[in-house]
């Protein structure tokens, strides 16, 4: 019995190539006793990425005040909101409940919570600071500027967790897309009767498209193992190469995931100063933004390069 819920637990999970040490120490067996609960009272995944919204912007509302025991309501609510979003995602995976609008529901639970918790800092700043209370556009252009780069860093580590995942696992194991034929889906499905899934497929499709314009040598590389491989299925020796080059890059897409940055956060808040965690935003993680792109870039360079050279074909 033990051995079954210890295999039912490491199925659960996306891979031990891409989880985050902190996951795996805290959220995913947390995540995992909620999604077991879940399934016995025949909860979907997406009920439990609708009830984490509702956490997520109530941290964000508890954020807004000074007092040191609201501001640490607000934590638990958050870290119990992120517990949420591994459930539904250990659910899914669980019961086999995949779908496209669940995974663009997941993304836009993260969005109002980081929203909720921005316009509280805000808020919070103009009220409390005299420097901001004199310059309240200061505080608001940096909310602004840090969401920006947010949804570039999550957007830019979820699609390289996910071209990894797609090598390792194969595409049953990855929510890896094209932008491409996202838009002949798209176009082919009629309004009439399919509206919701047809505006869904719409912002999905724009998503995928910024995280394609973030990666062209990626799109240099994906064009190649097409033309190598029409079936879609890469040969062993290029995906053993791809891995060794993709492994140490992870760690990066887990800073720039929720846990380092709900860390920065909780330290600002409880230190009083709110402010400092946009210029965590701003400075270290685009710092590690950037350095990740450029070795994800060339690391697909290379590999292109070994696979027109006629290598890494078995």
């Amino acid at each position: 019995m033990e051995q079954e819920t210890k295999s039912d637990y490491r199925s659960s999970l996306k891979s031990l190539d891409t989880e985050e040490h902190i996951d795996l120490w805290f959220y995913r067996p947390i995540g995992y006793a909620w999604a077991c609960l879940a399934k016995r009272l025949g909860i979907t995944p997406n009920a439990i990425t609708i009830a984490s919204i509702f956490l997520g912007v109530g941290a964000g509302v508890a954020f807004y005040y000074t007092n040191l025991w609201v501001n640490v309501l607000g934590i638990v609510l958050l870290v119990w909101a992120n517990s949420f979003d591994s459930a539904d995602g250990q659910l899914a995976r669980m019961t086999k409940q995949y779908s496209r609008i669940g995974r663009i529901l997941d993304g836009v639970s993260g969005d109002l919570w980081f929203a909720s918790i921005y316009i509280a800092i805000c808020l919070r700043e103009n009220a409390v600071s005299p420097f901001f209370s004199e310059h309240p556009w200061l505080i608001w252009t940096l909310a602004v500027v840090s969401g920006i780069f947010h949804a570039k860093q999550a957007a830019t580590a979820d699609y390289y967790r996910q071209f990894h995942l797609y090598f390792l696992k194969g595409e049953e194991g990855s929510e890896l897309d094209s932008t491409s034929v996202l838009r002949k889906k798209y176009s082919e499905m009629p309004w009439r009767g399919h509206f919701w899934a047809k505006l869904t497929l719409y912002f999905y499709t724009n998503y995928t498209a910024g995280q394609e314009a973030l990666s062209p040598a990626m799109q240099r590389l994906r064009e190649e193992l097409r033309r190598v491989w029409p079936d879609g299925v890469a040969g062993q020796e290029f995906r053993a190469a791809f891995r060794r080059g993709s492994l140490p890059l992870m760690k990066y897409t887990n800073i720039l995931s929720f846990n380092w940055r709900s860390i920065a956060l909780f330290v600002s808040v409880l230190a009083g100063q709110p402010w400092i965690y946009f210029v965590f935003e701003l400075v270290v993680l685009n710092g590690i933004l950037v350095y990740m792109v450029a070795c994800h870039e060339s690391l697909c360079r290379r590999l292109t390069k070994e696979l027109a050279d006629g290598r890494l074909r078995q």
